[in-house]
Formats: structure tokens, sequence, C-alpha cells
């Protein structure tokens, strides 16, 4: 092989990884929406005040996700259990299901509170973005 036709076959290489490097790049930029967290704490440009009031809003709600959690994870396992015990729709796999949904029912609950306990922290040209992007993110519209 020739040397001219070996660089063509190296930048052509070099050129297809870094196009899709740049198109990945790209596509993900595009419909990646940042977290309501990345949100706030980026974009809403908050007082070193609001910061720490979010701060502990966001500790308080960690320990309770983390206990309903939890609790979503023992009722999956509960729920197994019963499943292979009986394979069937027995009652115990009701109670199961039950369980799971009482525990995710909760969970909601309480981010649908801290959700509602981080707006307070909000002046009210923040809480204008903060409402819009939760109605988006409860709706799936991109901004």
């Amino acid at each position: 092989m020739s040397r001219g036709l070996i660089l063509t076959l190296v930048l052509t290489i070099l050129a297809a990884i870094g196009g899709t490097w740049i198109g990945a790049r790209t596509i993900y930029a595009q419909h990646h929406q940042p977290s309501l967290h990345e949100f706030v704490h980026e974009e809403l440009k908050l007082t070193t005040d609001q910061t720490q009031r979010l701060e502990g809003l966001e500790q308080d709600f960690a320990v309770k996700r983390s206990t309903r959690e939890a609790e979503l994870r023992a009722a999956n396992a509960e729920l197994a259990r019963a499943i292979q015990a009986r394979h069937e729709y027995s009652n115990e796999v009701q109670a199961a299901v039950e369980r799971f949904h009482q525990a995710m029912g909760e969970l909601q609950k309480e981010t649908i509170l801290h959700v509602l306990a981080m707006r307070t922290v909000l002046t009210p040209d923040q809480a204008i973005q903060f409402d819009k992007r939760i109605a988006e993110a409860l709706t799936e519209q991109t901004p």
C-alpha cells in the first residue's frame, strides 16, 4: 500500500470518529432536559440564602425518598417470593402489589410536597419559570 493511501484511510477513520462524536453530543444536547435540581440550581440564579434553604429541603427529602425506595424494594422482594411460592395471582401476590402501590403513592405525595416546598423559597419571577418547568415535566413537553 502506498503511503498516501494509508494516510487517506487514517484521516477518513479519524473524520468518521470525530463526526460521530460531534453528532452524538449535538443530539444529546438537543434532547437532554436538565433535571429539576439542575434547573433550579443552574438556571434560576439563586441567592445564597435560597441555596441554603433549598439544600435543607433537599436533605430532608433525601431521607424520605430513601425510606420510600427501601419500602418499594421490600415490596418487590415480597412480590417475588409470593409469585415463586404459588405461580398464580394469589392473595399474597395481591397484598404485595398493594404494598408496592401504597409505597409508590407515598413517594409521589412526598415528592409533590417537596416540589411545593421548594417553590416557597423562590421569588415570584423564579416561581413562574419553576411552574413552567414543572408543567413541562408533568406533561412531557420539552421547552
